[in-house]
This record gives C-alpha cells, structure tokens and sequence, in this order.
C-alpha cells in the first residue's frame, strides 16, 4: 500500500465517512425491525376486528350496510352466516365480508330473466319488444362478453366440481341487473362499524396510523398472547364494548 492510500484512509474525514456510513445502516436496520413490529401489532389488532365482527357484532355491522340484508341474520328459517376476512394486494389488509346462505344440503333455486326466457320462446320476442332493441343487443354482448372472460357463465359450461365452484364464484360476483346474485365480497369501512366500538379505532388506526386514547389503553392487553379461551373471551370483549354504555346511538 503506498504512503498516499495510506494516510488518505486513515484520515479524519475518511473515518467520518465511515462512521457516517455504518451510523446510516444501523438506523435502517432499527427501522426495519421497527416497521415489523408495528406491522405484526398491526395485524393483531385486525385479526382481532375481524373475528369479534364476525362472532359478536354481525347484525350491529349488516344493519349499517344494508338493513334488509340484517334481517335474514335474525332469521332462523334462512340460516344465512356472514364470513369475514383479509383483501388487498397491500399491508395493512382491509377486511371484507360476505353472506352466506347453508341450505342443509337441499340447495336453492335463483330465478333470473337470463335463466327463465329461452331465446327462441316467445317472451324472449316480447322482452325483446319491451326493452328495445338496443338495450336487448346490448344485453346480449355483455353475455358474450362476460362469457368469453370467463368461460364459465353459465349451468350448461359445467363438468367438474371445479367447473361448478367457478360458476358459482361467478354467479356471486356479477350484478344482479346483468343475471347474477351480486353477492360479492363487500369491503368492510369505517362507515360500516359503530363508532362506539374500539373496533371503529382499530380499522381508524389501520387506516390513518392515529392511535386513539381508548385504544392505546388496551394496547398491552390486546397484543398479548391468549393462553386460554378467557382471555380471547376478554379481548374480544374489549374490541366490542361500547364507550358509552348508557348512549344508544345506533
């Protein structure tokens, strides 16, 4: 090594640089790890949403969305579930949810206009009539359309198991105006839960990253590993109970 490499690496600003340099990648490691812990307490915290809003406070959730849709919830006869979980292609996850209706093995029978009106009978013709051409042509492309993307549209494209699953998925998701259920899986937001809840603080704190007072008092508590079924029962408890007890604001 030559004199001039020498003294130029055991300079003051070359030691400068390095400590500058290691000081850099130290405070990137600690923000890292930093940013993982706060996203796993994140995550807690929503699993724990999730869960109470799908096992405590269902119907109080539904009747915000859609009140005759809540009803079914209370309906024995109907026996209609409502399942929750994680979406998105980002963290944090937003929770979305959907009906479900067990017919206990029987099955059901959906009746639309696509599935009644064969196309050469005659109220085919006088639909046709009815609507007007234009909206009647129109019609019939967006069935092609949507036949073309995704193959399986209708009963007749079913051969396997995993044919009928699609189909049903398919069924769910497209518009009731365009033959199908609209059922599809609905985004749970702040508008859809009681603000009374700490519930309303978590998806607020997923959402925004401000942790409300309330929620930073049961923090500890709701992060905490449930060693048993009491305290799941506690912190579910916790993300349902209201503030304000004697206020019924909903």
């Amino acid at each position: 090594m030559s004199v001039t490499a020498l003294s130029s690496s055991s300079s003051p600003a070359y030691f400068s640089a390095s400590l500058c340099r290691k000081e850099r990648l130290a405070a990137e490691v600690i923000l890292r790890v930093w940013i993982s812990r706060r996203n796993r307490n994140l995550f807690k915290l929503l699993k724990h949403a999730a869960r109470a809003a799908e096992y405590c406070v269902t119907y109080q959730i539904l009747r915000l969305v859609s009140p005759l849709e809540a009803e079914l919830i209370r309906d024995p006869s109907m026996q209609c579930k409502i399942r929750f979980r994680f979406a998105g292609e980002e963290f944090p996850p937003f929770i979305v949810f959907k009906i479900f209706h067990h017919t206990g093995g029987y099955g059901n029978k959906y009746i639309n206009g696509k599935r009644a009106l064969n196309p050469s009978s005659e109220a085919a013709a006088d639909a046709c009539r009815l609507m007007g051409y234009r909206v009647y042509y129109d019609q019939m492309i967006r069935d092609e359309v949507q036949h073309l993307k995704h193959k399986i549209t209708d009963i007749i494209d079913v051969a396997t198991m995993k044919d009928y699953m699609q189909y049903i998925s398919h069924l769910d998701e497209t518009p009731a105006y365009l033959g199908g259920r609209d059922n599809h899986w609905r985004k749970l937001s702040l508008e859809n839960v009681p603000r009374t809840m700490i519930m309303y603080d978590i998806i607020n704190y997923a959402e925004s990253g401000k942790l409300s007072s309330q929620l930073k008092k049961e923090l500890s508590f709701l992060l905490c590993l449930p060693h048993n079924e009491e305290v799941q029962r506690r912190q579910l408890s916790i993300v349902t109970q209201s503030r304000y007890p004697s206020a019924n604001f909903f």
